[in-house]
């Protein structure tokens, strides 16, 4: 595609150096490019991409967009001689830009977009499996990774949302796969940084809005206008032959539901566990196999076995009824059959089996709510102690690791509190907050709780605790393949750490987990020259 024809679809405040070249990519990372790329210098929360316009002319780079004008770049910028084009907000152009490059492949696809704080990846892999039982060819992108047909495609670490020219690149080689319908899991971050800038949503789901994110989005306020731009889009986009747009809200979450539902203008359902709702859950019980429960709505009564446990899980279940029923007229039979077959998530109630006589369990259990929802779950199917190790990220909402560490104090039986992704800050300190949080419940260190900076270290610990029918449970990372400490990203895998600590305790042979900066730390932090430790 020529510049001229990309030109179109963004906002120019000035454009230096005209020239219709051919551009062969559109990339936001200027490692990423390649020859007669268009690289987007978009401001970053931590990185400024307008530094790193001359790596990306130094690739290959054909043009360049970015918020700065020209004459005030770093010198060897100003001076290039390829197309630069200013925009307003370069968050908002490499949206347009992508989807522009990529021949708006949203407008082929029937777009499900799913957003929350909690339970979004659960709710988009039942939303995917129940579409694929129905024989609709679907393709899937998560936080965990894209899936386009039979193919899974990994999605980087720590991501939330994939960068706008990522997805529109993903629902490109959708469409050319034959996917008709697409669902994607729409975070907070993707969504105030415009990475879906051109996704064109069909049905939006929302499952809950509770304390997270709020370092980034500085209030709960701006954090509810975050998700709200996802049911905005619903109104904006151009419908799609057969497809009424709709909205799809959580009535038992009353902060989230009141803010959106008042907002709103297209069709609206909703559904719950303790509200009355198009879509209500009821008798939910227990079983060997995971849960069942009866869905109550005004045109049928069924039954729903998955092999998820908990109530939060049985809302995750609603919200997929919700949009097979509403949203894609799907079969009572068809939607029992996905949601009862649906495969285990990586990194979500991950069981690790080695032969022992109690449970191992990865999950990506992060904010206060999903960890207690986690822990009083666990507690109805597990006859002996529920051990519980985790930490809390830094550079990021501090506010919830006290509350992190009372939630566990208060459901769990043991807590060892360990590293998260401390980045710069000091991972002693960020520990000491959560352990704040255990002693304001009356939680007492080296009784019902532990501090151990080393994650390996804590997760073998609380498995060397563990006895028959006890529950281990490593909450936090999941499927997450690296930890950041300082601004270096060490390989980490928690499954691997769990598997070799059960391992070890069963005198089986076993890869051990690689290993972390915090190995080489005593128990008071001395031999830490990292974050400050």
């Amino acid at each position: 595609m020529k510049i001229s024809e990309l030109i179109e679809f963004v906002q120019l405040s000035n454009l230096h150096n005209a020239s219709d070249l051919e551009i062969t990519a559109v990339v936001e990372d200027s490692r990423a490019v390649i020859p007669g790329a268009i690289f987007v210098a978009r401001r970053g929360r931590e990185y400024d991409g307008h530094r790193f316009i001359q790596a990306a002319l130094d690739c290959g780079a054909a043009a360049i967009v970015g918020e700065i004008d020209l004459g005030k770049l770093p010198e060897s910028s100003a001076k290039m001689s390829v197309p630069y084009l200013q925009v307003p907000d370069a968050s908002v152009a490499v949206g347009n830009l992508a989807a522009a490059f990529y021949d708006f492949p949203a407008h082929d696809l029937v777009m499900i977009g799913v957003t929350g704080t909690d339970g979004k990846t659960t709710t988009c892999n039942l939303i995917h499996n129940v579409l694929r039982t129905a024989g609709i060819p679907t393709g899937l992108i998560s936080t965990v990774n894209a899936v386009i047909g039979d193919e899974v495609v990994d999605t980087g670490f720590h991501v939330t949302t994939p960068d706008a020219a990522a997805v529109q690149s993903l629902l490109s080689q959708m469409v050319a796969a034959g996917m008709t319908h697409c669902v994607l899991e729409a975070t907070s971050h993707g969504l105030a940084q415009h990475r879906l800038n051109g996704c064109e949503f069909d049905i939006a789901v929302l499952t809950n809005i509770t304390h997270e994110h709020l370092d980034y989005h500085g209030s709960l306020g701006a954090y509810l206008q975050a998700k709200n731009m996802l049911f905005d889009g619903l109104s904006s986009s151009v419908p799609k032959a057969g497809i009424r747009k709709l909205a799809i809200l959580n009535r038992d979450d009353e902060c989230s539901y009141s803010y959106i539902r008042e907002r709103l203008e297209v069709a609206c359902v909703d559904y719950g566990l303790r509200m009355s709702t198009n879509y209500q859950g009821e008798n939910v019980r227990v079983v060997e196999s995971g849960t069942c429960f009866d869905v109550i709505s005004e045109s049928a009564t069924f039954q729903v076995d998955t092999a998820l446990i908990g109530e939060y899980n049985v809302s995750n279940c609603l919200a997929a009824v919700a949009v097979a029923r509403s949203g894609l007229d799907i079969g009572i039979e068809t939607i029992q059959s996905g949601i009862s077959t649906m495969p285990s998530i990586p990194g979500r109630m991950e069981y690790i089996d080695v032969g022992q006589e109690f449970d191992a369990v990865v999950d990506f259990a992060h904010t206060p709510n999903s960890l207690r929802e986690l822990l009083r779950a666990v507690k109805e199917i597990i006859s002996g102690r529920v051990i519980v190790v985790f930490g809390s990220a830094g550079l990021r909402d501090t506010a919830k690791r006290s509350l992190m560490g009372s939630v566990a104090a208060e459901l769990a039986d043991v807590t060892v509190i360990t590293a998260e992704d401390p980045r710069t800050e000091s991972p002693l300190d960020i520990m000491a907050e959560i352990a704040a949080g255990c002693v304001k419940v009356g939680g007492i260190e080296g009784e019902t709780f532990w501090r151990m900076t080393d994650r390996a270290e804590a997760i073998k610990f609380a498995v060397d605790l563990a006895g028959p029918g006890d529950i281990v449970l490593a909450c936090g990372k999941a499927h997450e393949q690296s930890m950041c400490f300082g601004a270096v990203e060490y390989p980490w895998d928690d499954r691997v750490a769990m598997r070799a600590a059960v391992a070890e305790r069963m005198g089986t042979a076993m890869s051990t987990p690689l290993v972390l900066p915090t190995s080489a730390m005593f128990s008071d932090g001395s031999r830490l020259d990292i974050n400050g430790g």
